[in-house]
C-alpha cells in the first residue's frame, strides 16, 4: 500500500507541474488513497473539518477583502508610487531597491500577482527608461514577490500559527531574520546578474513601453494599506503598545479607514470587500482544503507514517526535502501553495522527531515555496511581469534561477 501511495503522490505532483486544476488534482488523489486504506469516508470528514477551521478562514477571508478594497479605491497604486518615487534619482539603488520595494509592498499586499502588476506597472516601465533590459526589469520585480512570507495575512503563517496554537506574528518571529538576509542576498544577486550580463544601463526604450500612467501621490491614501500591518505589530504580544488585534480587525479596521480618507461610494466598498472574501475562500481556502483530504490520504495509506521513519534515521533527509521538495514543485508548477501546505501538513507536525521545531521546519518550507515560485516560469506574477516588459518568461527565469538557489541555501542554513 505504501508504495501505491508513493506512486499516487508522484502523479499528484505531476499532474499539479502540468497545471492541471490543484484543488482537483489534491482532492482526487487524496479520496483516492483513503479509499485503498479502506477509509473513504475520513477523507471526507477532513474535508469538512478544513471548511471550518475558523482560525484560518477569518485571517485569510478578510485579507483578501482588504486587498480587494485597496484595489477599488487605489490606495495600493498610491503607496507603489510613494515608494517608488526615489529610487528613479538615485540610479546606482535602482535594481536592489525595486526588489526591496516589491519585497516591502508584497508584505502589506500579499497576493504575488497583485503586487507585481501594482508595482510592475510603475517600476519596469520605469526601469526600461533609465536604461535597463526589459527583461532584467521584469526579473528585479519577481524577484520580490516573495516578501508576502513575513505577512500576518499570509496564508502559510496563519497556517502554521495554527498548528502550534500560538499568533501569527510568533510564526513570523521564526524566519524574520532568514528572510532578511535571503532578500538581501536576492537584491544583491539580481543587480550582479543584471551587471554580469550587461543589462544594468544603456537599454534604449521604444517610446510607447515607457508610458505610464501618471499619478500624483496623496500620502494619505498611500499609508492606508499598511494601517491594517501597523495595527497587528503594535497589538502583538511581542510589542504590546496597544491592545491585541485580531487580523480580522485589523482588515476591517483598514477598509473602514480607506472610506473616510478615499470616500469612496460605501455600497462599492462593500460589494469589493465581500468579493474578495469569495475569491479568498474558492482559491486560496480551496486549496487549503483540498490538501487537508491529500494529507489524510497519506496517512490513512500509511505514507506518512514511511516518510518519518525514513526520516527519523537521518535528519539531513528531513533537511532536504523541507528545502528542496517544496521549491522544485513550485518551479515546476508555478504554485508555492500547494506543494508547501501539502509538506506542511503531512511532515512538519512531526518536526520535533527530525530534530527541528514546527514552526522552524515550516518555515523553511514555506520560504522555499515562496522562493521557487519567483523563478517559475509559469507563476502568475512572473506572466504578469513578462508582460508588462514585453518579454517571455524564460527570459525571468534564466536570470533569476542562480539567485534563487544561492539564496534557499542561505535560508535554510539560517533556519535548520
Amino acid at each position: 500500500m505504501v508504495y501505491i501511495g508513493g506512486l499516487i503522490v508522484l502523479l499528484t505532483f505531476y499532474a499539479i507541474i502540468k497545471r492541471y486544476e490543484t484543488r482537483m488534482v489534491l482532492f482526487v488523489a487524496g479520496l483516492a488513497m483513503a479509499i485503498l486504506a479502506g477509509k473513504p469516508v475520513a477523507a471526507i470528514d477532513a474535508f469538512a473539518a478544513r471548511m471550518v477551521s475558523s482560525g484560518l478562514v477569518t485571517v485569510i477571508l478578510t485579507v483578501m477583502g482588504f486587498a480587494y478594497v485597496m484595489k477599488l479605491t487605489k490606495c495600493d497604486a498610491h503607496l507603489v508610487k510613494m515608494m517608488t518615487g526615489v529610487l528613479s534619482k538615485v540610479r546606482v539603488i535602482l535594481i536592489p531597491g525595486t526588489v526591496l520595494i516589491t519585497a516591502a509592498i508584497n508584505v502589506a499586499l500579499p497576493s504575488a500577482a497583485g503586487c507585481s502588476a501594482a508595482v510592475g506597472a510603475i517600476m519596469i516601465p520605469t526601469l526600461i527608461g533609465a536604461g535597463v533590459h526589459p527583461a532584467a526589469a521584469a526579473s528585479a520585480v519577481l524577484a520580490g514577490t516573495w516578501g508576502s512570507v513575513l505577512s500576518p495575512g499570509g496564508t502559510h503563517n496563519a497556517f502554521m500559527a495554527k498548528m502550534v496554537n500560538t499568533d501569527v506574528l510568533t510564526a513570523i518571529a521564526t524566519h524574520v531574520n532568514a528572510t532578511f538576509v535571503g532578500i538581501i542576498v536576492v537584491a544583491i544577486g539580481v543587480t550582479a546578474m543584471s551587471i554580469w550580463k550587461k543589462e544594468d544601463k544603456g537599454y534604449v526604450a521604444e517610446a510607447d513601453k515607457a508610458v505610464t500612467e501618471e499619478l500624483k501621490v496623496n500620502y494619505l491614501k498611500a499609508i492606508v494599506p499598511l494601517i491594517p500591518l501597523i495595527l497587528l505589530v503594535l497589538g502583538s504580544k511581542q510589542v504590546g503598545v496597544i491592545p491585541y488585534v485580531s487580523v480580522p480587525l485589523a482588515m476591517i479596521s483598514g477598509t473602514i479607514i480607506a472610506f473616510f480618507v478615499t470616500f469612496t461610494n460605501p455600497q462599492e466598498i462593500s460589494k469589493q470587500f465581500f468579493a474578495g472574501m469569495g475569491d479568498a475562500y474558492g482559491n486560496v481556502m480551496g486549496i487549503i482544503i483540498a490538501a487537508a483530504v491529500f494529507t489524510t490520504g497519506m496517512k490513512l495509506i500509511g505514507l506518512t507514517g514511511a516518510l518519518i521513519n525514513a526520516m527519523k534515521a537521518s535528519s539531513g533527509i528531513a533537511k532536504i526535502a523541507a528545502t528542496f521538495g517544496p521549491f522544485i514543485i513550485a518551479v515546476l508548477s508555478g504554485s508555492g501553495d500547494a506543494a508547501t501546505l501539502a509538506f506542511n501538513g503531512a511532515i512538519t507536525p512531526h518536526a520535533q522527531q527530525f530534530g527541528y521545531g514546527i514552526l522552524q521546519m515550516g518555515s523553511m518550507a514555506q520560504l522555499s515555496g515562496s522562493l521557487g515560485r519567483s523563478m517559475s516560469p509559469v507563476a502568475g506574477a512572473a506572466i504578469v511581469c513578462a508582460g508588462l516588459a514585453g518579454v517571455n518568461t524564460m527570459e525571468l527565469t534564466k536570470r533569476n534561477w542562480p539567485v534563487m538557489v544561492v539564496a534557499v541555501l542561505v535560508v535554510m542554513f539560517i533556519l535548520l
